[in-house]
């Protein structure tokens, strides 16, 4: 569907009409022949057909880039056909552990052994592209915490930052007091009329470094409403060398501090989960899915494309014509004018 954004400049149009009328004419030039005493001057007079010819030209010229001008000024524009939009409202922050034991390399993707980070990296990141209409903030913690990105709609800028993110970029240590910490400035931050504050905490680990209590800082969560998802990622056996030759089983997840990630998560109306390979942190994201759904898709929303340079564009290029073929002919009586003097 075509429309005009601006219908009113149309009333623009009889502008030059209205100028004509109210202003007096402008005199004309006259009486050549005393400027110029040749008789070659009066050869515009048998021309004088051709000249009026030009003259109407010119005039239609001028009135097709006028109203290209006007047209322009309304701001043509092209409405597409209605698409379906889902904005949720929901603040989704994602806290990721960049720890040294990150570096584990306890799961499986596909067929090759990896590290926690890269599973992590594989599976939050199928996480964010179907959180459609969420806007996703990204945090980073280690020894410390860093905001890496604010909430914002833009998924695939989150996506490629985590994909960045290597193990000790934020230190050897865990603080997940500070993490949480963080989340709830930022949620605080937020307008108070915008919807529903979660935060996706997931680590392989205990505090061990920052400045705030985990307890402490979900205390604080719950009161400005941020509802919080612990993630406790780690396989519970994992089979290594030993010293005096074999294999022996270990728990690679003995530091994890299950209860304390509990504690978080039931503070805050969340739940804590415990990812111990690829398939059950998969398996996690999709139900936190089911627990904080995407909005359905709400309908009303059209694209307008403006269109308005096109009529702009072909009004210039009208002038543009006009001035170059005025210019030529100047060139040419200029010329003409200096044989005439050279003659003389």
């Amino acid at each position: 569907m075509w429309s005009l954004a601006w219908p009113w400049a149309l009333l623009a149009l009889p502008l030059p009409l209205i100028v004509r009328l109210l202003l007096p004419a402008a005199r004309g030039l006259s009486e050549a022949g005393l400027r110029v005493p040749t008789l070659d001057s009066f050869e515009t007079l048998k021309d004088r057909s051709e000249a009026e010819q030009l003259l109407n030209w010119r005039f239609w010229v001028a009135v097709i880039a006028w109203l290209l001008l006007v047209l322009a000024a309304a701001r043509p524009e092209r409405i597409g056909d209605e698409l379906d939009v889902p904005v949720s409202g929901r603040n989704l922050m994602l806290a990721v552990d960049l720890s040294g034991s990150m570096d584990q390399k306890d799961f499986e993707l596909g067929s090759r052994r990896v590290d926690r980070l890269t599973a992590t990296k594989a599976v939050a990141s199928d996480f964010i592209s179907r959180r459609e209409g969420d806007r996703i903030g990204l945090i980073l913690f280690g020894e410390r915490a860093y905001l890496q990105v604010p909430l914002t709609l833009d998924r695939e800028t989150v996506k490629i930052l985590l994909l960045e993110a290597f193990i000790g970029l934020a230190g050897e240590k865990t603080a997940i007091g500070d993490a949480i910490t963080l989340a709830v400035r930022r949620v605080h931050e937020q307008p108070e009329e915008d919807g529903d504050q979660v935060l996706v905490l997931l680590t392989d680990g205990a505090n061990t470094a920052g400045e705030v209590d985990p307890v402490k800082a979900a205390e604080l969560a719950q009161q400005v409403g941020l509802r919080i998802y612990t993630i406790g990622i780690g396989a519970e056996q994992l089979e290594v060398s030993s010293l005096i030759g074999g294999r022996r089983r270990i728990n690679p997840s003995a530091d994890l501090d299950e209860e304390t990630l509990t504690q978080i998560a039931e503070l805050t109306g969340g739940r804590y989960f415990r990812a111990t390979d690829t398939a059950s942190l998969q398996d996690i994201y999709r139900l936190v899915d089911e627990l904080e759904p995407v909005e359905e898709p709400e309908s009303g929303f059209r694209p307008v494309k403006s269109l308005f340079f096109w009529p702009l564009g072909g009004a210039f290029v009208l002038v543009a014509f006009m001035c170059l073929v005025g210019l030529l002919k100047e060139i040419r009586i200029r010329r003409a004018a200096t044989v005439q003097t050279d003659a003389g």
